[in-house]
């Protein structure tokens, strides 16, 4: 994988279609600024959760045409997609055919029927599913209020629990009493039809000329009574390295997603393991040493990194929101707390995670809003970010200066706390912001960042707080070197570049 940034958007994020971001990224402006692009999962055939529910990786011909990713390829960027390992949406061929042929269909172990999975280590209720015993729970990890169960109408009329760890909405019709589903369903890993399932999303994937696939909600995958459920060891990495297996033999390169606290030490497992992984302590950590003025965690982390050899994707903002819990163990908590006060100040809005008040998993805000719409300050979190070990992930609306959309918030009802940081830009907007300066000099970066062989997973990279506030990254390879001196009193910076 190349150490070069890359671009992060949804299908219609920028013009509405795959189509209109291919033409934008042919234009001069942006030419040369990105060497791979990470389209998110909208762009299959999806149905909930802004395309993380997948109803098939067929691609969504409302979002994309036929040469998109040829014409995506052909600026020299790598194609970075989407496989959601955990789940699959109800409106998929395999749940409708449960559905419809209750047990005479193939795929009535495709997903997790609770009863049959608990079955001996728990108390049937009147509501017809099975309530595990204490013992069996206590340590369960659990992503929203109550047990993850979605009761699902047979055909002959009775009411199976399957296991539901994420969103779910059900309809009855007060007509006909027919039940209509939306929801994402946990795959059963113990069936091999979901492996065989595995093995055609992966050629799919291959076959749109996919290099990098990033796993997502991998961790959720491994179910045993009585543990976790959430990166059950040594189980999820047996999962993880059977699905390298069949992605190195498609010349695939897994790039898994975990969100756990520093203190956890995953991700120094997963570069034991020979995996690349996100870096989710950049971005609490480049807004911690701009509005406090001192780069110490920053620069720990950036040593830990080198000296380590772990090799991460780095971003300031994304699809989901600035993680914080995430930090826990790196940086002391009422530091974090501070984080938390400071962007919501800011118009932030905040996550519980599972219903647990004061576990946040992140602050949901546009990176620019959460730094107070300062233009000095996102310029120098951009520069510091391509200066950072790893290889830069952009989301579209930090280059282009995005401000939290309150408005999307409430047009999305109860989960729409996402749609603060994904505003869709029209053509004439996109051309309108061109004009920035702040979009102009976030490019010119890009453009450095990609053009000088000074960086490299490989390339030695020096960095200390000196006196008076300076900030100073040296990067050095092959003879080049690249280097910037940034200012945190005053968000001044230089940049010089071989």
């Amino acid at each position: 994988m190349n150490s070069g940034t890359m671009l992060n958007a949804y299908p219609d994020s920028l013009g509405g279609t795959l189509t209109d971001i291919a033409a934008l990224l042919e234009k001069p402006e942006l030419q040369g600024a990105f060497r791979s692009f990470y389209i998110l999962p909208s762009v299959f055939t999806t149905d909930l959760d802004r395309g993380f529910s997948v109803i098939s990786y067929d691609l969504d011909k409302q979002l994309t045409s036929p040469g998109d990713m040829d014409r995506l390829r052909a600026l020299g960027m790598d194609l970075k997609l989407d496989f959601i390992l955990n789940h699959l949406s109800v409106q998929s061929p395999q749940f409708q055919d449960m559905i419809q042929k209750g047990e005479a269909s193939e795929y009535r172990d495709f997903f997790i029927n609770w009863n049959k999975f608990w079955e001996g280590r728990g108390q049937m209720t009147e509501a017809g599913y099975i309530q595990p015993d204490e013992q069996y729970i206590q340590d369960m990890f659990f992503r929203k209020p109550g047990l993850p169960i979605l009761m699902v109408q047979f055909p002959d009329g009775r009411e199976v629990p399957y296991w539901n760890t994420f969103y779910q909405e059900v309809k009855t019709d007060p007509e006909t009493g027919k039940r209509s589903y939306l929801g994402q369903m946990d795959v059963n890993i113990q069936s091999p039809l979901v492996w065989q399932y595995y093995e055609e999303v992966l050629d799919k994937l291959a076959s749109y000329g996919a290099s990098i696939v990033r796993l997502d909600a991998f961790g959720y995958a491994s179910k045993i009574p009585g543990r976790r459920n959430f990166m059950n060891e040594p189980e999820t990495w047996e999962i993880l390295e059977r699905i390298r297996q069949m992605a190195e033999k498609r010349g695939l390169t897994l790039l898994p997603e975990i969100h756990a606290a520093y203190g956890e030490g995953s991700y120094k497992t997963l570069a034991q393991k020979g995996y690349m992984s996100y870096d989710f302590f950049l971005p609490g950590l480049l807004i911690d040493a701009i509005e406090n003025h001192d780069a110490g965690y920053l620069i720990r982390w950036a040593r830990e990194q080198k000296e380590n050899d772990i090799r991460c994707v780095n971003m300031l903002g994304c699809h989901d929101g600035i993680p914080l819990l995430d930090l826990k163990g790196l940086v002391p908590d009422e530091r974090i707390q501070g984080l938390i006060d400071l962007i919501v100040s800011r118009g932030g809005l905040i996550k519980n995670l599972h219903g647990k008040k004061n576990m946040y998993y992140q602050v949901n805000a546009t990176y620019f809003s959460a730094l107070g719409c300062d233009e000095k300050k996102l310029l120098l979190a951009r520069a510091l970010q391509l200066f950072m070990p790893g290889k830069p992930q952009v989301w579209y609306l930090d280059l282009f200066a995005g401000e939290n959309d309150i408005e999307a918030v409430r047009r999305g009802g109860e989960a729409g706390h996402k749609e603060i940081n994904r505003t869709n830009l029209t053509a004439d907007e996109i051309s309108r912001r061109l004009q920035w300066p702040i979009v102009q000099k976030q490019l010119a970066l890009l453009k450095m960042r990609n053009t000088c062989p000074a960086f490299g997973f490989d390339a030695e990279m020096r960095i200390r707080q000196e006196a008076g506030g300076n900030l100073r990254i040296i990067w050095e390879n092959r003879g080049k070197r690249a280097v910037l001196v940034a200012n945190l009193e005053t968000y001044d910076f230089t940049v010089q570049a071989d």
